[in-house]
């Protein structure tokens, strides 16, 4: 098969992607689920005169939250795998001959015989020793390398994107209370995001879209409960 055919073929993978797609499913699924849930809250206590506010103010601390809480995170994974990095290189110095040990029978144990085991170990670690165990030992590469920044600003905008849906069913018109339009408008929302993260991830359509609708309709369902409880309650 040609070289170039085989570099086509695994840009057909989704591994690159995983880093910001995680990031983007999560925060539009949270600023649909979150903020719809909140005005739903609110509107079925009949306050619809603050649902749109409610909203305005779920999207701008939500997205805040989600960015900063995702660069936090995904930076801590960051500092996780430099460790490991500076641990493996003082590995390396202190005891090259048991690395090199260590890397023959990690490809043993996929399946090489002894022998092809110590030579493909040994010119792995003549070209590039660190390279090869965080690879074949801790499993980075530059596809899994965690990237804070560009899983923060994924989380943030999709969570704008995600939050604003619930808004637009607060501005359609309705008769009484605006939690329906919210729901409708809503798993509308939901729909669109578990087809679009099934796609990009290359995953079922279907499977992706009953797991963000199920989460979704429980999260505003309890919280409409939560909020005739406050109602009825008198808090």
């Amino acid at each position: 098969m040609p070289i170039e055919n085989v570099y086509e073929r695994n840009k057909e993978h989704k591994t690159h992607r995983a880093g910001w797609l995680r990031a983007a499913v999560l925060g539009a699924n949270d600023g649909l689920v979150s903020n719809s849930s909140l005005m739903v809250g609110i509107a079925a206590i009949g306050a619809n005169d603050v649902v749109l506010t409610a909203g305005l103010a779920g999207i701008a601390a939500g997205a805040t939250s989600m960015a900063v809480g995702e660069y936090v995170s995904v930076r801590s994974q960051n500092d996780i795998e430099n460790a490991d990095r500076i641990l493996e290189a003082n590995h390396l110095a202190e005891d090259p001959e048991g690395e090199l040990e260590e890397l023959t029978r990690i490809y043993q144990e996929r399946g090489l015989s002894r022998e092809l085991a110590e030579r493909v170990a040994t010119e792995l670690h003549a070209k590039d020793a660190l390279g090869a165990h965080l690879r074949d030992e801790l499993g980075q590469t530059h596809l899994t390398l965690a990237k804070p920044f560009q899983a923060a600003i994924a989380s943030g905008l999709s969570f704008t994107a995600g939050g604003i849906v619930p808004i637009l069913g607060a501005l359609a018109p309705t008769l009484g209370s605006k939690a329906w339009s919210i729901v409708g408008i809503t798993l509308i929302g939901l729909v669109v995001t578990g087809v679009l993260s099934g796609i990009t991830a290359g995953a079922s359509i279907p499977r992706a879209v009953a797991r963000v609708l199920a989460g979704g309709s429980f999260g505003m369902g309890i919280t409409a409960l939560v909020g005739q409880i406050a109602q009825i309650s008198g808090i």
